[in-house]
């Protein structure tokens, strides 16, 4: 990890304590129990699938309250209003941001959200562990996100086939080619690309532009962070990158949904 960002360093130690504190609660084998039980996942990549097969953009809307560069986004923060606007305005699926020290998310907000409407949830958080892949299910996410910066490739191969397992799919994110590289030898359809550069913050679409023609056309590329006018979506769209991860542009409007029709159905 030794080219990992700092604040990534700093945000995984952390994630490794909190799932120490949380098996001390409720073990790996009672959540593994706990899947038994529950209802099929929702098809996040089947979501997304749709709409493109239809010529439309397929967006993730993240619900998201707070992040680490920029402290809280969304004072008047409900999980279920802006769930529900987001499904109503078009949205393929839901981001919802779960880390509780560095994000303020919760677990919690991903069950409410999900409960609020009928999209498929991925949830947003830092896995490093076996244990969160299978909590993540028990939840209630329908897909997880890898992010390869502060992954070995083995792990991302493990906790996709674990997830995979249990019947979620899974995105993998990354923000360069060394990553890429790594990304491409899972068995997962969604290579996430961000757009942040996670050690100066700064964020340029050209990263996503950059690293398009590297990936096979059986991949889909999720574009993430930078999205904030009609003219980056339409930048995406010529590059044939049709499928967005967006959260902040959204949390900062008054309205969410309107938000996102505004940005990508004008």
């Amino acid at each position: 990890m030794q080219d990992t960002p700092t604040i990534l360093r700093k945000i995984v130690s952390r994630k490794h304590e909190e799932v120490s504190e949380r098996q001390s609660h409720r073990s790996l084998a009672a959540l593994q129990a706990e899947t038994a039980s529950l209802p099929p996942c929702r098809g996040f990549v089947k979501a997304i699938s749709d709409k493109l097969s239809r010529g439309q953009p397929a967006i993730i809307a993240e619900i998201k309250k707070a992040s680490p560069s920029k402290g809280v986004i969304r004072e008047n923060f409900n999980p279920v209003e802006i769930a529900q606007s987001y499904e109503a305005a078009g949205a393929a699926c839901l981001s919802i941001l779960t880390d509780i020290d560095f994000f303020q998310g919760s677990d919690v907000y991903l069950q409410q959200g999900r409960k609020a409407c009928q999209l498929p949830v991925i949830r947003k958080d830092f896995i490093v562990s076996d244990y969160q892949v299978v909590e993540s299910r028990v939840v209630g996410a329908d897909c997880i996100l890898l992010i390869a910066a502060c992954l070995s490739r083995a792990e991302m191969r493990r906790f996709t086939d674990l997830a995979q397992s249990l019947g979620m799919d899974v995105l993998v994110e990354v923000h360069n080619a060394r990553e890429l590289e790594d990304a491409l030898t899972l068995n997962t359809r969604l290579i996430g690309i961000n757009n942040r550069d996670l050690h100066t913050f700064e964020v340029t679409l050209n990263t996503t532009l950059s690293l398009l023609d590297q990936i096979p056309e059986d991949r889909i590329v999720v574009t993430e962070s930078g999205i904030l006018t009609q003219d980056d979506v339409t930048l995406m769209r010529s590059h044939q990158v049709n499928t967005f991860l967006v959260g902040e542009s959204f949390m900062r409007a008054e309205d969410p949904g309107q938000k996102l029709k505004a940005l990508f159905f004008p």
